[in-house]
């Protein structure tokens, strides 16, 4: 039977409506007394059923509940036989309940997106070769998939054949379509907008970008902040002093009314609902904006960071060393580029790829008599012909000379931070190319606008040799920058700032390396296209190692901070009011205090909605 009244609470909410707009309206046009009053008390007994219910789940597990307050209020109205505000407080209360639940599940619409566009069938390559629909569950890592246009990409994988553009808007937030050919990484998840492509799955099910995605989601709207933590604690004992607050009140006037409508306007519904409602918001839209936020918890120490701590490689730059600047000597310059591919297509050497991506394609012709220089280069013959790539040093063991011209821009390279890669052809000095890892486009933009949030320092710390560091740093206008640092001096440094300066600190890294710095640091904040490590142990990922979220990410936990304050100063306010309006004037009473009440609930829940459209200016 309670089961069946819980189910049907709308269901009476209407009947209930129903029942209060005859007795009103049968009052203004006949008159008649009885339909007018068993009206409301049919309203007032239906309206109490699932109130009480779950006053008393509530007092099972010894809570004393918000329905604890309104069943008391609504019985003393009813013994009285005031039955108009019996009637009128439980159909307001579950009417207050039936829009704050419409409401609340608004909120939770990001999640339920997320769900929804979750992959439920993949076309799948079969031992005879060709691809059957199967459910997204049968595929295993390593099997071979079809995904046609218009189709969502079942799981994270690598193309095997095929071109297309894919929106990843579920996963990076962005809606321009992302150019795919063989090699690139899809998600699962992402829509294939035009084209056809064969993949190779690469994780599946929960362990899918896609999945860690909704798994972090639906952890962080479940946890509880520091602030609810608090409310929590605070209405086991608010709830029962209104209870006492009540009972002195009747004793000292005997004024039972006055009693039950204290009960009612003590209701503290805005004040527990309020907070959770502002993280739930806030969290969703991080979510929508490739944002993941670990966490209620995350937001009050993310809201009030004063130091932000960024690892160099892979976050302010690229991660990928290219060729940045680059100069050409003497002419038969194409003959000598089809040389230095010949001679870099051999080596294993970290910059030859930079320089092979910059020459493209080319005349490729065989290289003999190779020598490894150490500390220099490579000397060795191409067509006859004796070619040199390496540093200055091996130009001058192969006595090129270097103009005056040459040497200027030499020089003027390495102030730039670049890795020299010389080419010289029979002796004669032909390529000289700068190669450094680029800063990510943007990157000092974002910078500022962090600055303007309120991060005060912006430090960087690096592997890298103090020169690159200060070169970096100057360019994009840090606080501090520190080289030569190895991953435990990183955590040192962190742990220095948090311990002896007393800042609160957020690392913000991508790699291995970076996991002890981001599980120290008060907020640790990872790169999405990083390692799992770094991603497994921070409190906050940016997904598709996109920077520009960062901005977006510290905007929206300062927004859902503020959002939660102005909650919790809603809801004590109108309480604080009525109950003085009740104490000091002659207009409050049982149902418009109701009606206050839960216009205060609809208030802070309507409030903190405002964050599923937050947008950093």
């Amino acid at each position: 039977m309670q089961r069946l009244i819980l189910k049907s609470k709308n269901k009476i909410v209407l009947i209930s409506g129903i029942l209060i707009a005859i007795a009103f309206i049968n009052k203004w046009t006949t008159g008649n007394v009885s339909v007018f009053i068993w009206s409301l008390v049919i309203a007032s007994v239906l309206g109490a059923a699932p109130i009480a219910i779950q006053a008393y789940q509530a007092l099972r597990v010894k809570v004393v509940s918000i329905d604890v307050l309104v069943t008391i209020a609504v019985v003393g109205a009813f013994l009285i036989q005031n039955f108009e505000e019996s009637a009128i407080v439980t159909f307001l209360f579950l009417f207050g309940a039936y829009l704050e639940q419409r409401t609340l599940n608004q909120t939770r619409s990001a999640i339920k997106e997320l769900t929804e566009m979750a992959p439920e069938s993949a076309l799948k390559q079969m031992e005879n070769g060709e691809f059957e629909e199967v459910e997204v569950d049968e595929v295993d890592v390593g099997d071979i998939l079809l995904v046609k246009t218009g189709a969502k990409v079942p799981v994270d994988g690598i193309v095997l054949t095929g071109e297309g553009s894919i929106n990843e808007a579920s996963i990076t937030g962005e809606s321009i379509p992302v150019g795919k050919e063989k090699g690139s990484n899809v998600y699962a998840g992402t829509i294939l907008d035009n084209g056809t492509i064969q993949i190779v799955a690469d994780r599946v099910g929960e362990d899918t970008t896609f999945g860690k995605i909704i798994e972090l989601v639906e952890e962080a709207q479940d946890s509880k902040s520091e602030a609810e933590r608090f409310i929590d604690r605070f209405s086991k004992w608010y709830t029962p002093a209104v209870l006492v607050l009540a009972f002195v009140v009747w004793i000292f006037s005997r004024d039972v009314e006055l009693a039950i409508t204290i009960l009612v306007l003590g209701c503290p519904g805005a004040l527990v609902i309020g907070v959770p409602v502002s993280n739930v918001a806030g969290i969703g839209n991080g979510a929508r904006h490739g944002v993941l936020l670990k966490g209620s918890e995350v937001i009050s120490d993310f809201s009030r960071l004063d130091t932000m701590v960024f690892d160099k490689t892979g976050t302010l730059t690229v991660g990928n060393p290219s060729v940045a600047e680059k100069l050409y000597y003497g002419k038969d310059i194409e003959e000598t580029l089809g040389y230095l591919a010949s001679i870099e297509k051999e080596s294993d050497h970290p910059l030859a790829k930079a320089v092979l991506e910059e020459i493209g394609e080319t005349k490729i012709s065989p290289v003999t008599d190779t020598e490894v220089v150490k500390g220099g280069g490579i000397v060795a013959t191409v067509n006859n012909r004796r070619v040199a790539v390496g540093n200055v040093a091996l130009m001058k063991k192969e006595n090129v000379k270097l103009s005056e011209e040459a040497q200027e821009d030499i020089a003027s390279f390495e102030k730039a931070g670049n890795s020299l890669v010389i080419t010289s052809v029979d002796g004669e000095l032909k390529i000289l190319m700068g190669i450094r890892d680029q800063i990510r486009p943007g990157v000092k933009e974002h910078l500022h606008r962090l600055k303007k949030l309120g991060v005060k320092n912006l430090i960087m710390l690096s592997g890298d040799n103090q020169g690159t560091v200060d070169l970096v740093s100057k360019e994009l206008g840090l606080t501090e920058a520190h080289g030569n640092m190895l991953p435990e001096h990183k955590s040192e440094y962190v742990k220095m700032l948090i311990e002896e300066k007393g800042q609160i600190v957020a690392f913000v890294g991508d790699g291995v390396n970076d996991s002890p710095s981001l599980a120290l640091a008060n907020i640790g904040i990872a790169m999405g296209g990083g390692t799992d490590v770094a991603i497994e142990t921070s409190d906050v990922v940016l997904m598709n190692s996109d920077f520009s979220r960062l901005p977006h990410a510290l905007g929206l936990v300062k927004a859902t901070a503020r959002n939660m304050i102005q909650n919790i100063f809603i809801a004590v306010g109108v309480v604080l009011v009525l109950l003085a309006s009740l104490l000091f004037s002659d207009w409050m009473n049982m149902s418009i205090g109701m009606l206050v009440h839960e216009g205060s609930i609809l208030a802070v829940i309507l409030n903190g909605m405002r964050l599923l459209k937050y947008k950093l200016k």
